[in-house]
């Protein structure tokens, strides 16, 4: 019988890096554990459904009262690698101070026991180490963890097989640590510096201690040389939804044809001609029934055989549909595949590129390889997608490996086994 712990979980304040986070600490309080949870304020309402007690991140480094860029204006100067050293800076390395003297100031106020963070939650291991806790990170991208069977995390690159290719994977991360990456790599040395921590390796954001990965190994580019602290656990899917259904919902009970779902997720959604407007385009003539999600937007044309939402409620979605075409979102591909759902990708922000590229990998979709595709090469994916069954046969294979899992059961059972290893070892 593992005695009652008190659990410190932090999060990133988007949704992709709290909701992921949501079943564990659920899975926690059921098992009577104190679970506290240094979050945004627009996620106070969920942390406490899963039990937990809230805790106000500060106003500096609450990124959810605002969208990315309307937080940092002068983010929508820069593209492609620019903006992506751009996001690891402002959004993931500088916080990382502040986000230890939250830890520190929850912490002062009770001990706890181990801390829980989302990969990009970097305070999460730097307060560990100050204040001698373990952490556990949970992975809410693909896997970071750099090596020679992969290419370097960001472009989506296939990491090839053999010699040759394990060759040119240590060439380009080179490349990318010393070159593409320099300034991001110093700016998170700097930031250890002032902690007064020695410098990380790499930025992946695993822990030492123990990575709770969501997903299955299937999914993810093969590693043999995988650490053992590294643990798929499944899918960490969202709790049922509750809102509303649409009006026209009965549509999609009644459909006599493919249903297809379209969405930009939650953070790219800012311009809809990048996936959802050449996806509606492109399959308005088609005998399907196209399912979009479009945020706070409101399209002036809608094609005859669709229909739209600003919310819709992926539980009951999912066993409905055909084929989802996604931006890339990893707890919406998690989700889709945990449903046995095949995919059509075209995403080129955050880590996108690398979630496309493992869905093409596995068998279980095809990768666009833009942002912006054509509705000519949506229409032609999708109806792929339809007429050869591989797809749907290996998207319903992973299914069943995601059934065979209990993420959030795994996951608290990990997380007691680390506090019993560092008390043992005190």
């Amino acid at each position: 019988m593992t005695s009652v712990l008190d659990v410190l979980f932090a999060s990133v304040p988007f949704p992709g890096h709290t909701t992921p986070l949501l079943p564990i600490a659920r899975a926690l309080t059921e098992r009577g554990h104190r679970v506290r949870w240094c979050a945004g304020r627009r996620f106070a309402g969920q942390v406490e459904a899963a039990g937990a007690e809230f805790v106000a991140l500060d106003e500096a480094i609450d990124l959810s009262r605002g969208t990315v860029d309307e937080l940092f204006p002068e983010r929508a100067r820069v593209t492609g690698l620019a903006k992506l050293r751009f996001d690891m800076v402002s959004v993931f390395i500088d916080p990382v101070p502040a986000q230890v003297a939250a830890l520190r100031r929850a912490h002062g106020e009770r001990a706890a026991d181990v801390v829980v963070h989302d990969v990009g939650f970097g305070g999460g291991g730097a307060f560990g180490a100050l204040a001698g806790v373990p952490n556990v990170s949970v992975g809410v991208t693909p896997l970071m963890l750099a090596g020679p069977h992969t290419a370097p995390f960001g472009p989506g690159l296939q990491p090839g097989t053999g010699p040759l290719a394990r060759l040119r994977n240590r060439a380009l991360q080179a490349l990318f640590d010393r070159v593409v990456l320099r300034e991001v790599h110093a700016r998170a040395v700097a930031v250890q510096r002032e902690l007064g921590l020695p410098p990380v390796r790499g930025l992946s954001g695993v822990s030492r201690h123990l990575h709770l990965q969501n997903g299955l190994a299937s999914l993810e580019h093969p590693r043999p040389d995988l650490p053992a602290r590294v643990r798929f656990v499944g899918a960490l899917l969202p709790p049922a939804s509750s809102g509303d259904l649409p009006g026209w919902w009965g549509d999609v009970e009644t459909a006599d044809r493919p249903v297809v779902h379209v969405t930009q997720g939650t953070v790219a959604d800012g311009d809809l001609e990048d996936l959802v407007l050449p996806a509606l385009r492109a399959l308005a003539d088609e005998d399907v029934l196209v399912v979009a999600s479009t945020g706070a937007h409101r399209p002036a044309h809608v094609p005859a055989n669709a229909r739209l939402a600003s919310f819709l409620p992926y539980d009951r979605l999912l066993p409905r549909l055909s084929v989802m075409v996604t931006n890339g979102g990893f707890g919406g591909v998690q989700n889709a595949l945990a449903h046995g759902v095949p995919l059509v990708v075209g995403g080129a922000t955050e880590d996108k590129p690398e979630v496309a590229a493992r869905v093409a990998r596995a068998g279980v979709g095809i990768d666009l390889r833009t942002g912006r595709p054509k509705p000519e090469a949506i229409r032609d994916a999708v109806r792929r997608v339809l007429d050869v069954p591989s797809f749907r046969d290996r998207a319903a294979a992973m299914a069943a490996e995601y059934a065979a899992h209990d993420a959030p059961g795994t996951s608290a059972d990990l997380i007691e086994g680390v506090v019993r290893r560092a008390t043992s070892e005190r």
